[in-house]
């Protein structure tokens, strides 16, 4: 999948509208890596083979086909690939508007208002599957398989199922989820998504599509906050990520590459030595 173009999730019809709630079965035999996503409504992805990474802006979250994810409308990265070999790559996808959730919290203050309120809102939670979930996602399967007609009310039925039994055992996840509509000013976007750039494989256009801007803008933005360009920034602070690994001793220039995310370890001496002045591997001898 070429990572380039951007996916808008869900697809619409002829009619180009959008159903408050929409359910559909997706697999695939080709790992796509940070696959640039459009989420037009909030989306519940039950995992039931392979793996999954999700990025946003400053957060990122992996699981398996043991867990399931909620996540924000918006712009984010998703990386999908098989478990084994010979497996695929499949999921159920639960797809709904913001109003609807919003919605279901409006029905239930006094449980909404004696939960904790804390700063910990997230794009992104996580659940771990338990007996209710399981039997509750192999339901949506049974009646994906079933060819029949699902009505918007009894999607929302199933919707509704799921966020009662969230509310009633998950509840400080719920929380969470009551403060899923993910804002923050342009500024802290940027700060978050750099961050979280030095330690993976994320490309500066990447980066402007995580913070909802055009890259030119993000440049922009970038160069007031910072005082340089993010490509320059990018590759210091990952030289000084490389410097500090081989003064620890623990790791072979082989190994340090990868995990910065070059995909040659030409092109990683290349920009340590710009950087540095010395080959990693004079470093390591010399510290």
């Amino acid at each position: 999948m070429n990572s380039s173009v951007i996916i808008s999730l869900p697809n619409s019809d002829d009619t180009n509208v959008i159903e408050p709630v929409s359910l559909m079965y997706y697999n695939s035999d080709t790992p796509s890596i940070n696959s640039r996503i459009n989420l037009k409504q909030n989306l519940f992805s039950f995992l039931l083979e392979g793996q999954k990474s999700v990025q946003y802006a400053g957060t990122q979250v992996k699981i398996d086909a043991n867990q399931f994810l909620l996540l924000s409308s918006g712009n984010c990265l998703m990386s999908e690939k098989k478990a084994a070999p010979d497996g695929e790559y499949s999921s159920i996808l639960l797809f709904f508007d913001n109003k609807l959730l919003i919605d279901f919290f409006m029905r239930r203050p006094q449980k909404m208002n004696s939960l904790k309120h804390k700063n910990n809102q997230t794009p992104i939670v996580s659940f771990e599957k338990d007996t209710f979930l399981i039997n509750f996602i192999d339901s949506l399967g049974f009646m994906l398989k079933s060819n029949l007609q699902l009505s918007c009310e009894m999607r929302k039925l199933k919707l509704e199922e799921l966020l009662l039994h969230l509310s009633e055992y998950y509840p400080e996840k719920i929380q969470q989820l009551h403060s899923l509509s993910f804002e923050a000013n342009d500024d802290l976007l940027i700060r978050q998504a750099i961050t979280d750039g030095i330690n993976n494989t994320m490309t500066v256009e990447e980066l402007a599509f995580l913070c909802h801007m055009s890259l030119s803008t993000f440049k922009r933005r970038f160069a007031i906050i910072y005082g340089t360009s993010p490509n320059k920034w990018l590759l210091e602070k990952r030289m000084q990520k490389a410097a500090q690994l081989l003064k620890q001793g623990d790791f072979k220039v082989s190994e340090i590459y990868f995990e910065l995310g070059y995909e040659s370890l030409s092109s990683f001496i290349q920009s340590f030595k710009q950087i540095h002045g010395i080959t990693p591997k004079q470093y390591q001898m010399a510290n």
